[in-house]
């Protein structure tokens, strides 16, 4: 299994909630109090097949940390054990010592009993080949822009990527993408912003843990309230802000409830954050720069509302397509022109 693996593959939109695996024909009903019993269970092989069948029988929502029961209990399983991600398939017929069982057990009762993230379990989260830690503090990183850092697709909007120099995560929670920009982009300064004080302590961890102290600045401000313009402009403003309408929070598997619900709730239509992102983002973006959003299953919405924008919309391997980019001209020519409706009416 490698380390990749262990990020939720992304099929129904970005950090798109994916349908909870439905129960296997036969099943007994949802489990409610307790595990059946595990004594038997030898091997890791054993404690898999085990696994994906309390999944399938609680019908436990996927998509934090893998789309399959298959993945995110071997995922699971092997970091409790603290045996390799990369481990070939010989590590299915290993031993698991009594001492190991147990915590297994515990391990899964919080998992398919209490329906706690796997990623709470294990405090941490992959995207591609950096792990990040996380907790209940923060929403689990998972994202689309590791995807479009890596292709090369965001490096293809700039004029030189090689002269970025200022770049900012808008909504940067554990403060993830933060992180992937400042290795994307070595010469780069980083602003990492966040209205929650808790994400930003987790911000904190994960900057210390890859050596970015220095390097990647953090503000508690509501999108930019807080944030001055940087001299020069910033070369890229990323975000992957909260989009989910209020209405569809209201029904989000337990798993997903269990994440800050600020960092998922985007208002009544989704766009309130994005809307506010825009209109500050004119004034702060360098004559050649460029905002990059991620925006889940709102495309429709964003072509409707911000066509004057021309956002360019992302290609993903799964064919989502939820990403979108909007370059400097296109917001300045869109504030010249809020700029003069509002001169002619406080001249009429």
């Amino acid at each position: 299994m490698r380390k990749s693996e262990s990020n939720a593959d992304r099929k129904d939109g970005c950090r798109a909630v994916v349908k909870p695996a439905r129960p296997v024909r036969g099943s007994r009903p949802v489990l409610k109090e307790t595990l059946p019993p595990t004594s038997q269970l030898a091997t890791l092989q054993d404690w898999l097949d085990f696994a994906e069948q309390m999944y399938a029988r609680s019908d436990l929502a996927l998509g934090q940390t893998a789309t399959t029961a298959h993945d995110e209990a071997l995922y699971l399983l092997l970091r409790l054990l603290d045996w390799p991600l990369e481990s070939d398939a010989t590590v299915l017929d290993r031993r698991v010592s009594p001492a190991q069982r147990i915590r297994l057990r515990q391990a899964l009762e919080k998992r398919v009993l209490g329906r706690i993230p796997a990623a709470y379990l294990t405090r941490e989260a992959w995207l591609g080949e950096h792990r990040f830690y996380v907790d209940e503090r923060v929403i689990i990183p998972r994202s689309y822009f590791l995807e479009h850092l890596a292709s090369g697709q965001l490096d293809a909007l700039l004029t030189d990527p090689s002269k970025v120099r200022r770049v900012v995560d808008v909504c940067t929670g554990s403060g993830c993408l933060a992180i992937l920009l400042a290795h994307h982009y070595p010469k780069a300064r980083v602003d990492a912003i966040d209205l929650s004080t808790d994400a930003l302590a987790v911000a904190k961890i994960n900057l210390k843990a890859h050596r970015l102290a220095r390097r990647v600045k953090l503000h508690a401000s509501d999108v930019f309230d807080a944030v001055p313009p940087p001299p020069g402009g910033y070369d890229i403003i990323l975000s992957n802000p909260p989009y989910e309408p209020s209405a569809v929070c209201d029904s989000l598997p337990e798993e997903f409830r269990k994440e800050p619900r600020m960092a998922l709730d985007g208002g009544r239509d989704g766009l309130t954050i994005i809307r506010k992102l825009l209109q500050q983002a004119d004034e702060r973006l360098a004559p050649e720069g460029i905002v990059v959003i991620e925006v889940g299953g709102l495309r429709s919405a964003m072509d409707r509302e911000f066509s004057h924008l021309d956002p360019l919309w992302l290609s993903s391997i799964d064919g989502s397509d939820c990403i979108c980019a909007i370059r400097a001209d296109r917001l300045a020519a869109a504030a010249g022109g809020r700029k003069r409706t509002g001169k002619n009416r406080r001249q009429t």
